[in-house]
């Protein structure tokens, strides 16, 4: 009975990681935590402790892209992969690194493009945005650098085409710790100007 029940639990469950990757799929939701509840209030999860870890709902989400949007998710992830790739270049005086589902290739239509940029002063990145006539907002994010410090930091958001960057600009020496994902709580992966262009030219 006891297996039967934890089997059950463990169907709930893939349901919930399941309806969550379709809510961040069709609706452009980043927020894993958005995303879990408005499953859980769709399936009428109850029990906190049913709910999906944000790798399971990713792995769902991965899923979800392979069988409902085989055509159009890869053209989708190259365009804005190349998206960043120019993006990357003209600001390549402050070391740039792809983050995030553009880099993992989870990424919807609806993401933005997460750049980590590295500079003496961050107003300097906003001035060479300026200098190329790049209109952008000036923004300040919380990242999570350890178990326990959450630091702010400045950033820029812009569009490049049709794609919106955000693109948080970090001290020079903060090339050498990479925030805590919010998908797995490790330090986030961070790709060169040269692992993503190998990334497109694989695709």
């Amino acid at each position: 009975m006891a297996r039967r029940s934890s089997s059950r639990a463990d169907q709930f469950r893939l349901a919930l990681a399941q309806e969550a990757a379709r809510i961040m799929a069709e609706h452009g939701i980043e927020d894993y935590l958005f995303a879990k509840r408005k499953a859980a209030e769709r399936l009428g999860a109850v029990d906190a402790a049913v709910l999906p870890k944000n790798t399971e709902i990713e792995q769902a989400l991965v899923e979800y892209q392979r069988l409902f949007d085989a055509d159009d998710h890869p053209r989708s992830l190259e365009r804005q992969r190349r998206a960043a790739l120019a993006t990357m270049t003209l600001l390549i005086d402050f070391e740039p690194r792809l983050v995030g589902p553009v880099l993992s290739g989870t990424a919807t239509p609806h993401n933005d493009i997460s750049l980590h940029l590295f500079a003496d002063r961050p107003e300097s990145v906003a001035i060479k945005l300026l200098e190329h006539g790049i209109p952008h907002d000036v923004i300040e994010r919380r990242l999570r650098m350890d178990a326990e410090r959450i630091v702010s930091y400045p950033g820029v958001r812009f569009l490049a085409g049709e794609h919106a960057i955000e693109a948080m600009v970090f001290p020079r020496d903060g090339i050498r710790q990479s925030p805590y994902s919010p998908v797995d709580g490790r330090p986030m992966r961070r790709a060169d100007r040269d692992e993503l262009e190998a990334l497109v030219e694989e695709s």
